[in-house]
């Protein structure tokens, strides 16, 4: 097999994957990778209507990347009361991806705690539950993204640039708990230390 091939099995399956990304950030990345990819094979083995169509291709993508790129996300959070029929609504509707990352997770259980919706442009795309321990303290019980939503914005809304809430709460200290790998690269990514295999310190200062 030469590198011709090679080229041709990449982008093939560059673009395979990008179909199946729910993320509509990272599919346009992949895609356009893909096709890009496609069009420099389709070049070099001669094939034009391969090479100026994977061409088309990637200006689409490049012109929704910079679009989605220059939109400015208006971030905030909702406090939402524990019997609330929304908050029933969604968590039904995500049980099972919400039990994937939290498998401790149960509407009955969340008495006596803090829960607020992240919303992002006014869509409820984000879950986040805490327990105050003391008067600085508190545990992070949720802290959930929707699927299509998973590009950490809502996390540095919450923790960096939103970290004022936590600030004007006094909450000084923040713990977090993740029994999932892919979770733990989360709070890792955002600036939580860790102190054991699954648990996290933060301080919003």
């Amino acid at each position: 097999m030469d590198y011709l091939q090679i080229l041709g099995y990449a982008a093939s399956g560059l673009i395979a994957i990008s179909l199946m990304m729910k993320n509509i950030v990272k599919l346009r990345w992949l895609n356009l990778f893909g096709a890009s990819s496609f069009a420099t094979y389709g070049f070099l083995v001669g094939a034009m209507p391969v090479f100026f169509l994977n061409s088309f291709i990637a200006l689409v993508d490049i012109y929704y990347l910079i679009t989605i790129y220059k939109i400015k996300d208006d971030f905030s959070l909702v406090n939402a009361n524990e019997n609330s029929p929304f908050l029933k609504q969604f968590a039904d509707y995500y049980s099972k991806d919400l039990l994937h990352f939290f498998p401790d997770f149960d509407l009955s259980k969340i008495q006596h705690s803090k829960v607020y919706f992240v919303l992002r442009n006014l869509l409820p795309v984000g879950l986040f539950i805490y327990r105050e321990l003391d008067e600085n303290k508190i545990e992070i019980m949720v802290d959930y993204a929707i699927p299509n939503y998973r590009d950490l914005n809502n996390a540095k809304f919450l923790f960096k640039a939103g970290r004022s809430f936590f600030i004007e709460h006094n909450y000084r200290t923040i713990i977090a708990t993740a029994e999932n790998p892919i979770h733990r690269k989360y709070l890792e990514k955002i600036g939580f230390r860790k102190l054991s295999e699954n648990e996290f310190e933060y301080y919003p200062s």
